[in-house]
């Protein structure tokens, strides 16, 4: 694991398929810490502890599954937050502790933002804390491509024909925030995240749109 952020921990990477990289991340709060996505890394799980435990373990889709949660759940009690659409992909593995089905805020200053389309339930999360910069997860909704840039989640073979609508309105949703740093869950690149302008964020979605929709 590494530390990214003063309050933010990244996970160790993972290939769970040829061509696709993946990390969670671990957000440190005073309200009980929130792990963000998945992992299945005994000695990550293990660091957590000297971290502060977690207390909450947020999943964007189905696609981050993994016997792994309910390790995480034994350990530290951690609660399991998703999708209700995907309630029962969740329940075969750790039936879910919070469910949600609209934007909402949770946890005092985390905006829950379904966005669906790479699946029924994606969901991303847009975290505030008191640093006052804007955190937003966004799963495999868009996600750094290969050489950087900010694609969209259709994934040709997976994805269905009428999913390619539902993810660019989920895509123009996501265009009217403004984060100051972006975490996807996989990543085609050498690396997850990246911190922008805020401001600058629009144009990276533009171009995601523009891949999506030719």
């Amino acid at each position: 694991m590494k530390r990214i952020q003063d309050d933010v921990w990244e996970t160790t990477v993972e290939k769970p398929f040829p061509g696709l990289t993946t990390h969670a991340y671990l957000l440190i709060r005073d309200g009980g810490n929130v792990l963000f996505y998945n992992t299945s890394h005994r000695d990550d799980i293990d660091i957590f502890a000297a971290l502060g435990g977690v207390a909450f373990q947020l999943l964007s889709h189905r696609d981050e599954l993994g016997d792994s949660i309910a390790v995480i759940r034994q350990r530290y009690g951690a609660r399991l937050a998703g999708h209700i659409r995907e309630q029962d992909e969740f329940s075969r593995i750790q039936p879910p502790d919070i469910l949600f089905d609209k934007r909402e805020v949770i946890l005092g200053n985390i905006e829950v933002i379904p966005s669906p389309g790479h699946s029924p339930g994606s969901t991303c999360f847009l975290a505030s804390p008191a640093n006052g910069k804007r955190y937003l997860f966004t799963g495999d909704t868009i996600y750094r491509g290969e050489d950087g840039s900010w694609q969209a989640g259709f994934i040709p073979g997976y994805s269905k024909a009428e999913d390619r609508e539902t993810l660019a309105d989920s895509l123009r949703l996501l265009q009217t925030l403004q984060p100051h740093l972006v975490f996807s869950s996989a990543f085609g690149g050498s690396e997850g995240f990246q911190e922008i302008f805020p401001a600058d964020w629009r144009g990276h979605v533009e171009r995601a749109l523009e891949g999506l929709l030719g």
